[in-house]
Parts: structure tokens; C-alpha cells; sequence
């Protein structure tokens, strides 16, 4: 076992066999879940149209189809499945890391494929709600950023595209900016969201390492992969949103278990920063941030620096005239003109987790119910101590911060995508089922079938 801090090391756990029963029925209740959602959505949409979804509980449309993406998404799921497990135990370290980000680019890529070039990649971020149809007015990007709040409201002239509306302006940035260095156009978007989203995965796995060990970090992942996540994560912007929120983690997570603080804890904090001013519900990520604090073994060295970090982009933001709270403000109110107050608060604030239960996959169902049984089984000693408890920890730390976010009423629909921030922590949970090779099934079988029989939104 391979040192993993510089203070101490974390022993191998072993993975119980046991609770093949208490899995299986995790998972059907999880298929309830979606069931449930689907035919109380169609009915709601069919007889009130107030759910706003084409096929609840996901945004899309039942359509059947295959695209050129199908034959390598087949070879994906298949190459994973038959040895995913096997070279995560044999492969060293740093080329593991390579590997897992060149499978999740491979998969995310044959995914988006399956709906066709133009449909699955080059005209995602082009329509009438996202990003790119604004770029033309950031010619003057301190001018549009002094005007942003004016634009917010429906009622506003000129108001902004419900995307543009709903998230702080650093969002639209990242596409204005790709535009001036000659990365314009639907193409380019989509690929940057793809190429960088999937970093994800790598950010999850060193994080995961520095605070539960290599063992539970290589188990994790082949699940990191071919997870239904990636449906979304290509291409919908709030894969880049993820990636850059992931990284944040993975920072704090090398700064509060390393000798030199200063740069990973600077480099944590200014990412931070930028994730709230990608989405404003990623302001959340602090409960995460938080459980890693408490998993560190130098918890108090990196905050200065991640502090310090952290003030850089509101400051820029402020110093070009963007008041994030006043155009959080407006957003709440625009949220509830538009959809967000026609859908019903009583059926999203469960059907979300349906979403959630489609995005994740039945694995890490079964792996988060292993997880719950975990604290209760190894005792409070061992809940910063022990590897297992350590990842439950972690893991538990997205979840709670999802459940927020459903408890807010500011996330009725659309969930697949804008959890993808949370859902990805989620993942790792499958680290501690035994067998993984028919849980890898499972996850790429519901991916591939989703992407398949239903035109996503995203």
C-alpha cells in the first residue's frame, strides 16, 4: 500500500461480501423511485403540461435511435467491463489516472455521437437558451458585466436566454473567451465541454486517494468510466461546471494532506472562486469542501491560502461591475416567472431524485446503501480514521449538499445536468461493492439505453 499522506497511512480496507440481498433491494426500490416518477410525470404533463419535461422525469423526448456513436459506445462498455477492474489493480498510479480519463473521454465522446454530430455535439450549445447566443454581445465584456443585472427579468429588454439568466456571467466567459482566441461556433464548445468535463473523473480519484487511500481510490475507478453521468456530461455546459468544481476539491484535498500548502491551497481556493461564479448552486460544493477539511491532517495550514485564492475572482467580478448577490436576487425572481413556478414543487422535490437515481446508475444505489450501514458497523472512532468510513464521509458530504439543493426549490427539473456537480462524488461509493464487473454492466446497460431511446435535452 502506497503512502498516501505525508503524516500517516491509511490501511487497505476489505470490501464485505456479504449484503447481495440488501443491494438487490436498494436497487428495486431505486426502480420504483423511477417508475413512480415516470408515470405520475407523463399523467401530470399529460393532463396539467405543468411539469414543462418531454419524457418525465428527464428533459427529452422517446425516440429510439442509433447514431455512429453506437458501435464505439458498445466497445467502451464492453472493454470496461471485461477489464476495468483489472488494470485499476495493476496499472501504476499515475498511468491509472491517464487511462481513466482517456476511457471517460472515449465513452463521453461515443455517447454524445450516438445523436449525431450536428444533433449531439456541434448544435447543443447553440440553441436558442445556451451560451453562445449572446457572444456577439460581449464585445465590451466590462460593459456587458455593468449591464448584466439589467438583462436578467423576462420584462427586461433585451433579456438574457434562460441559460445566460441563470448563472453568473463566469459561464458565459468560458465561451466568449474560447470565441476570441479562435474556438468559436457549436463545434468548438461542445468539444472543450467534453474534453475538459471528463478531467472530472481524475480530480474525483486523487481526491479520493489523499483521503481514503489507493485501495478504495482503484476500486472507484473503473466506475468513474462508464457511469450514465456522462450522458449529460456531453454535452451540457454543466460538465465544464463539474470539472472545475472537482478540481477545487482535489486542490484542498493535496493541500490539507501535503508538506507545501501554498499552491494547492491557492490554486483550491481560486478555483472556488470561480465555480460561484460559473453557477450560483454550486455554492453548495462548501459542504463537500467542508468534509474535506475535516479529512485532513493539516486542516488549518491551506486556509489562508485558499482564502486568499478565493477573493480573486469576486474581486475581478466586483472590480468590472458585477454584483453577484444583487443578480442572484433577480434570478430568483426570474426563475419563478419563467418555468420554475409553473412545475409543482410536491412531485420534483422526489422526482429529482428519480433524475439522480438515472444519472448515478444502480451501482452506486447499491453502493451508497452499503455506505449508510458503514458508521453504524465501524463506530465513531473509526469515522476519520478508518479508510472506508473516510470515503462514506466524503461521499455523504455530496449527498447531504444534493438534498439541500432538492430541499431549495430552486432545482425542479433539469436536475441530470445541474447535479452533475454532486452526483459525480456519488460515484465513488461504488468502491465498496464486491463483483464489480456485473455492476459495471448495469451502469454502461442503463447509459446506453438511455441515450438510445431518449432524445436528452442535453
Amino acid at each position: 500500500m502506497k503512502r498516501t499522506s505525508d503524516r500517516t497511512d491509511l490501511r487497505a480496507p476489505a470490501v464485505r461480501p456479504g449484503g447481495a440481498k440488501a443491494d438487490a433491494c436498494a436497487v428495486a426500490a431505486a426502480a420504483l423511485l423511477v417508475l413512480a416518477a415516470a408515470l405520475i410525470g407523463t399523467h401530470l404533463q399529460n393532463r396539467y403540461g405543468t411539469l414543462r419535461v418531454g419524457w418525465p422525469p428527464l428533459v427529452g423526448q422517446w425516440m429510439p435511435h442509433l447514431g455512429p456513436g453506437t458501435p464505439a459506445a458498445l466497445a467502451v462498455a464492453v472493454a470496461v467491463v471485461a477489464y476495468g477492474p483489472g488494470v485499476a489493480a495493476r496499472l501504476p498510479w499515475r498511468p491509472l489516472l491517464l487511462a481513466v480519463w482517456g476511457g471517460a473521454l472515449a465513452w463521453t465522446w461515443s455517447l454524445a455521437l450516438v445523436d449525431g454530430w450536428q444533433r449531439g455535439v456541434a448544435g447543443r450549445l447553440t440553441t436558442r437558451h445556451e451560451y453562445l447566443q449572446v457572444i456577439d454581445r460581449f464585445q465590451d465584456i466590462p460593459a456587458t458585466l455593468r449591464d448584466f443585472h439589467a438583462h436578467i427579468l423576462i420584462g427586461a429588454p433585451e433579456n438574457w436566454p434562460a441559460h445566460v439568466a441563470g448563472h453568473p456571467p463566469g459561464a458565459t466567459l468560458t465561451f466568449v473567451l474560447l470565441d476570441r482566441i479562435g474556438l468559436g461556433g457549436g463545434a468548438w464548445a461542445g468539444a472543450f465541454v467534453v474534453t475538459a468535463g471528463t478531467t472530472a473523473a481524475v480530480a474525483v480519484l486523487v481526491t479520493v486517494r489523499r483521503l481514503a487511500g489507493e485501495d478504495l481510490a482503484r476500486r472507484a475507478a473503473p466506475f468513474l468510466v462508464p457511469a450514465p453521468a456522462a450522458v449529460w456530461t456531453g454535452t451540457s455546459a454543466d460538465g465544464w461546471f463539474a470539472a472545475v468544481a472537482a478540481w477545487a476539491l482535489a486542490l484542498l484535498a493535496l493541500a490539507v494532506t501535503g508538506r507545501r500548502p501554498a499552491w494547492t491551497g491557492f490554486g483550491a481556493g481560486l478555483l472556488f472562486g470561480l465555480t460561484v461564479y460559473l453557477s450560483y448552486g454550486l455554492t453548495l460544493i462548501a459542504v463537500t469542501a467542508a468534509a474535506v477539511l475535516l479529512l485532513g491532517f493539516r486542516r488549518l495550514r491551506p486556509l489562508p491560502y485558499a482564502a486568499a485564492g478565493f477573493l480573486v475572482v469576486p474581486v475581478v467580478f466586483a472590480a468590472l461591475g458585477f454584483d453577484w448577490w444583487e443578480a442572484y436576487r433577480l434570478l430568483v425572481t426570474r426563475y419563478y416567472q419563467g418555468a420554475g413556478g409553473v412545475r409543482p414543487y410536491g412531485y420534483w422535490v422526489w422526482a429529482n431524485l428519480a433524475c439522480t437515481v438515472l444519472v448515478v446508475g444502480p451501482a452506486t444505489v447499491a453502493g451508497l446503501r452499503r455506505g449508510g450501514a458503514e458508521p453504524v458497523r465501524s463506530g465513531r472512532a473509526a469515522l476519520l480514521r478508518d479508510p472506508v468510513p473516510r470515503l462514506v464521509l466524503l461521499v455523504g458530504s455530496a449527498l447531504l449538499a444534493l438534498l439541500v439543493a432538492d430541499l431549495s426549490g430552486m432545482s425542479k427539473a433539469e436536475t441530470e445536468r445541474i447535479w452533475l456537480p454532486f452526483a459525480l462524488w456519488l460515484l465513488p461509493a461504488c468502491a465498496l461493492l464486491p463483483g464489480p464487473r456485473g455492476w459495471l454492466a448495469g451502469q454502461a446497460a442503463l447509459a446506453l439505453l438511455l441515450n438510445h431511446l431518449v432524445l436528452t435535452g442535453w
